[in-house]
């Protein structure tokens, strides 16, 4: 029981991107065995191919974080009077394409996060996932958060950071940094863009995660497997 509640787990925190069945194979060997009448590795498998965590995926489509009001990035306070400033010099348009550079990275940074998540629940305990199975309806994201959230800030800061080149994010702010800093009077500024959208699109990442455990800790509809319907049904009962 304990082995199929950590996989279960394994399979709801990570984003159904196209490398999840590399991902499924390179798990543990215990995945190899059978708890009762549980295909475990089957299972999981099942899991992953449904898509069962397919609410990260969402992020890493074109508009993923800028037009989802839920995660969508805006300016740090700093850099908002920037933005009020470059509108009132008539450049608004590239105010905006600011703000949808900033979303473009964490965007694009998301594709590359699937084996961050990976190595980091692999830390998780069997206590851990007992607990977080009969915990609320946040449980396994919030122990995610809280446990990884300092090893996957160190891994991720350098995707956002050579995201914002690979977007071209850096030039458009170098740009608007340039233009608003050149305004008479102005206090310049210097902002730590990649701190900033690193941070924020963990953020994002927490939230989508939220989303799907709470349907299928909720919805009967979304446990789409037998693992699913079988592990959860211990939770329905407490």
């Amino acid at each position: 029981m304990k082995k199929t509640i950590l996989l279960l787990f394994t399979g709801l925190i990570i984003s159904s991107c196209s490398e999840m069945q590399q991902i499924a194979n390179q798990l543990p060997g215990i995945l190899d065995q059978t708890n009762g009448s549980l295909d475990i590795a089957g299972g999981l498998k099942e899991a992953l191919n449904n898509g069962i965590t397919k609410q990260v995926s969402k992020l890493t489509a074109t508009d993923g974080f800028y037009k989802n009001q839920m995660v969508k990035i805006l300016l740090p306070e700093e850099l908002q009077k920037v933005d009020t400033g470059l509108r009132k010099i008539g450049l608004g348009s590239l105010a905006d394409e600011g703000l949808k550079a900033i979303n473009r990275t964490a965007e694009d940074a998301v594709k590359e996060a699937t084996p961050i998540f990976v190595d980091a629940i692999k830390g998780m305990t069997f206590n851990d996932a007992k607990n977080i199975l009969m915990g609320n309806e946040s449980a396994a994201t919030t122990y995610l958060q809280s446990s990884t959230s300092t090893a996957l800030y160190a891994k991720f800061n350098p995707v956002i950071k050579n995201s914002f080149s690979k977007v071209g994010a850096d030039k458009v702010w170098t740009n608007i940094i340039n233009k608003y800093n050149a305004i008479p009077l102005v206090k310049k500024v210097n902002p730590d863009l990649t701190d900033y959208t690193t941070n924020k699109a963990m953020e994002g990442v927490f939230k989508m995660v939220a989303v799907e455990e709470k349907n299928i800790r909720t919805d009967l509809n979304s446990r789409t497997s037998d693992l699913l319907k079988k592990v959860f049904a211990l939770q329905d009962k407490k």
